[in-house]
């Protein structure tokens, strides 16, 4: 508290005095030596500001592109839970920069509310409550072509496991096949009305899947243990069917897909996923990227309210000018369609006045210098 008089007087970002401020403390320096530390702090600060005119967005680029060329090309890697597969390197970072709907391997990390965290078997509870389960899980399927008709042997084990009934299975599959189920010997019997094979076995692909438990989207369910409590890893992504289930604390619960987070949560939370996604791409590369250049694609990206991808559908397509539209991709369609509409080139740009050969408007460029001649009036 007794740095705060001294921090005040400099325009520095909130986040950055704190951290000032707790370094202050830890060090119980006097107010001379607080002010000198705090006056060469100012100065690093006042470096690293970007001047006016400078081309924030180019260095934003290559400073991510640049990186982007070191970054290995391998697909898969075990991050954190040996059994889940997660896309990395490069494919991640454009995943992440095409805003891809539906990413190559989507996964959410779980945490749970404080009761379910604890305990293991509350925790497997879960698990089991939205893991997908077919019926190739709890049971050994076949087909009797004699007499046209589908045996399912239900495995008991597997069932206590899921804490599923016959029942339910039973009410599951009828309501999925619209068909009637009979019960015979612990087996449940699908009996095919007409004599056709083909019939058969469009019945058995729709048994398979029916989905008796869980939600679909998720695969695969991982518990593990982190610190003091237990934490769920998913092979596939649902925020919001996840959202609905009891003991499940949403407020710490996070996904890979950045659509999603689009989706559920808004424009903000995607725009804070971009930054964390890309952080964590590059970084288990290891490569450093100041997170600003992060920020500034993610702040392009989401900047309308809706989540662009950086390409010829999304940023670079959405440009005022023609020239900088047909400069990035389908040259030829961008002229013809601007040409059609009869669009003026304003010529505001950078691209646009580079290819007509005129001073582009950054650093020295962008200042016009009006002098008065002859003289005081």
């Amino acid at each position: 508290m007794k740095y705060d008089n001294l921090l005040d007087k400099y325009p520095i970002p909130k986040a950055l005095k704190e951290e000032i401020k707790e370094e202050l403390e830890r060090l119980n320096v006097n107010k001379t030596t607080a002010k000198k530390i705090i006056e060469k702090c100012y100065e690093a600060y006042l470096k690293n500001l970007m001047e006016p005119g400078e081309a924030a967005g180019i260095i934003a680029a290559q400073s991510m592109g640049e990186p982007g060329t070191q970054m290995t090309m391998r697909t898969f890697h075990y991050a954190g839970v040996a059994e889940i597969d997660v896309t990395l390197g490069l494919p991640r970072l454009i995943e992440i920069l095409d805003v891809r709907k539906n990413p190559s391997t989507p996964m959410m990390t779980i945490r749970l509310t404080e009761e379910y965290a604890k305990d293991r078997e509350k925790a497997r509870e879960i698990a089991n409550k939205i893991e997908a389960t077919y019926i190739l899980d709890i049971a050994d399927v076949a087909t009797d072509i004699r007499n046209m008709r589908i045996i399912i042997n239900l495995d008991e084990k597997a069932m206590q496991r899921k804490k599923l009934k016959v029942e339910d299975v039973k009410k599951k599959i009828e309501k999925g096949l619209k068909m009637e189920v009979v019960e015979e010997d612990g087996k449940l019997i699908i009996q095919i009305s007409e004599p056709s094979f083909k019939a058969l076995m469009d019945t058995f692909d729709k048994l398979k899947n029916i989905v008796l438990v869980g939600i679909k989207e998720i695969r695969r369910v991982i518990v593990r243990k982190e610190g003091d409590e237990y934490v769920l890893y998913t092979e596939g992504s649902s925020l919001k069917k996840i959202m609905k289930i009891k003991g499940i604390d949403f407020t710490r619960t996070t996904t890979n897909n950045v659509y999603e987070i689009y989706e559920v949560l808004g424009i903000e939370a995607a725009r804070n996923a971009i930054i964390k996604e890309a952080i964590s791409t590059l970084e288990e590369q290891g490569l450093e990227v100041d997170v600003r250049h992060i920020m500034l694609v993610a702040d392009v990206m989401t900047v309308d309210g809706e989540l662009k991808q950086i390409g010829r559908h999304g940023v670079a397509g959405g440009k005022h000018s023609i020239l900088a539209r047909a400069a990035f991709e389908m040259t030829v369609n961008n002229l013809l369609d601007a040409a059609i509409k009869g669009d003026v080139d304003l010529l505001r740009g950078i691209t646009e006045n580079i290819i007509v050969g005129q001073p582009i408007k950054l650093g020295t460029g962008d200042v016009e210098l009006i002098a008065k001649l002859g003289g005081r009036r």
